[in-house]
């Protein structure tokens, strides 16, 4: 069953999706090639690829975003993520990804911030998960931020021991 959030707590997952690459540049800024491309946890991904798999996945979440605001119960496919983080663009600099995931930030929470009620309780259908609407993604996409600055917050500290 979709989740259904109170304009307050709209407001507040809007608010920390805003705020999330600032965060997530505080976290990675400085760091040196080592820490950003070494995989210091077994099978988990480098700081790099964290940061570069960020910007496709919200992405992902803001085309889903689109397709229930502008279709009928839109079909919404899910994606390999494992094998997108294998692709040529993962060993770019993290800069381009910093950049992508801040100006797709810009425009997902103006949508985000202009929608009503019933904009919420539009649905679509993902592959993996089925029926789903913006709240979900709202709760999904902010466990999201924090799993991954969670994530490389221990990458670090494994590097550093």
């Amino acid at each position: 069953m979709p989740a259904h959030l109170t304009p307050e707590e709209r407001i507040a997952k809007i608010d920390r999706l805003r705020r999330f690459p600032d965060e997530l540049e505080h976290l990675v800024y400085g760091l040196s090639e080592d820490e950003l491309y070494t995989v210091f946890i077994p099978d988990e991904w480098s700081v790099a690829q964290n940061v570069h798999h960020l910007p496709d996945s919200h992405m992902n979440a803001y085309v889903r975003t689109r397709l229930i605001l502008t279709e009928d119960k839109p079909a919404l496919k899910g994606y390999a993520q494992a094998e997108w983080a294998k692709l040529a663009d993962y060993k770019l600099p993290i800069t381009h990804s910093l950049l992508l995931l801040r100006n797709l930030h810009v425009r997902w929470c103006t949508v985000l911030s202009s929608l009503s009620d019933a904009d919420f309780a539009r649905t679509g259908i993902h592959s993996e998960i089925g029926e789903i609407n913006i709240d979900d993604i709202l709760n999904t996409y902010n466990n999201h931020c924090e799993a991954h600055i969670e994530q490389i917050t221990r990458t670090l500290a494994a590097g550093r021991k």
